[in-house]
């Protein structure tokens, strides 16, 4: 047991818990993450390694890992206490008003705020509904593109009609030999300069299609058989290399719903200091919910300062709540 209190605990070091970390640090601020998986980045790095991202201010684009670098490399300025591969299952708020986090190996933390940065809590890709796609997944049925070089020159089929889908189709397009999108729909979710792109590029794009039949042998699939929602005789059959299917993921919030937090549409409800219904407890990102919240990461980076400000205020009260800008920071200049 490690009865050391920290002032923040952020929990999940995803991109909005790494720069939710720098800020509190900022606010010389003992801080503490602990990240389920066994390293920090949340999903971007697992799911997203080399998913160009195009929406976050002052950077034109970068990869998924490139951005992942940059995030640990700036949380990491002020030396926060890293804790990796813990779940935390229980929060409890003890007499003196601090905070207990129980961890699923047993570990327990103290802490006088804690951070929610959990994302939408743990995900898995949801798998393609089909008997036999187990016998091809890992080896050439994939459920995001870690390695862009892996499908050069290759013939590609993507299922899913989200921004995902349509992303890895225009990534694809210039590696593949040729890149084949299908959707259940005839219409695209995505963002709609990315669906407009997907519309004048080289992508065979069909739809109402799914997939009805696999055929491969040790684990490649070699063709696939579509069936046309609308219009059976209209089924096809395309030989290809490789498979993704981007149907989205599952998500799992427990064990955080059952700690007594008010929740919104699988959410955290959070008012405009981004507390939560538990007076010091704070939630950021994806897991929290307030009118006309946008989903970005960018979003996250601005989320995040403002829950550590308002946690500053507990944790040191005669401290007054400051709006702090690197730039005027001292440690990072020459200014006494």
């Amino acid at each position: 047991m490690n009865e050391e209190i920290y002032d923040v605990t952020i929990i999940g070091g995803g991109p909005a818990g790494l720069f939710a970390a720098f800020y509190s640090g900022m606010r010389e601020m003992k801080t503490k993450i602990i990240e389920y998986l066994p390293y920090l980045g949340g999903k971007v790095p697992y799911f997203y390694p080399e998913k160009v991202i195009r929406d976050i201010g002052g950077i034109a684009q970068a990869t998924g890992e490139e951005v992942t670098d940059q995030l640990v490399e700036q949380a990491m300025t002020f030396d926060p206490e890293v804790v990796l591969g813990e779940q935390v299952v229980d929060m409890e708020r003890m007499d003196n008003g601090h905070f207990q986090l129980l961890s699923s190996n047993g570990n327990i933390h103290y802490s006088k705020t804690v951070i929610l940065a959990t994302g939408f809590g743990t995900l898995h890709s949801v798998k393609l509904d089909h008997p036999e796609a187990v016998y091809y997944e890992e080896k050439s049925l994939h459920y995001t593109v870690r390695k862009l070089a892996d499908y050069y020159d290759q013939h590609v089929l993507i299922s899913g009609g989200g921004n995902s889908a349509v992303d890895w189709a225009l990534e694809l397009e210039n590696i593949a030999k040729s890149v084949t999108l299908i959707h259940r729909r005839n219409q695209f979710k995505g963002l709609e300069s990315s669906v407009t792109k997907l519309k004048n590029s080289e992508v065979n794009v069909m739809t109402p299609y799914e997939i009805k039949a696999l055929y491969g042998t040790d684990g490649q699939v070699e063709k696939v058989v579509l069936s046309h929602l609308e219009d059976e005789t209209k089924e096809q059959a395309l030989e290809i290399d490789r498979l993704v299917v981007n149907h989205g993921f599952q998500i799992n919030l427990e064990p955080i719903t059952s700690w007594g937090l008010e929740m919104i549409d699988g959410m955290i409800a959070v008012d405009s200091s981004m507390q939560t219904s538990v007076e010091g407890v704070f939630a950021i990102g994806d897991i929290a919910h307030y009118p006309d919240k946008l989903g970005l990461i960018a979003g996250a980076f601005n989320e995040g300062p403002i829950a550590a400000n308002h946690a500053k205020k507990i944790a040191d009260p005669e401290d007054p709540v400051q709006h702090l800008f690197s730039t005027n920071y001292a440690g990072f200049t020459d200014e006494e």
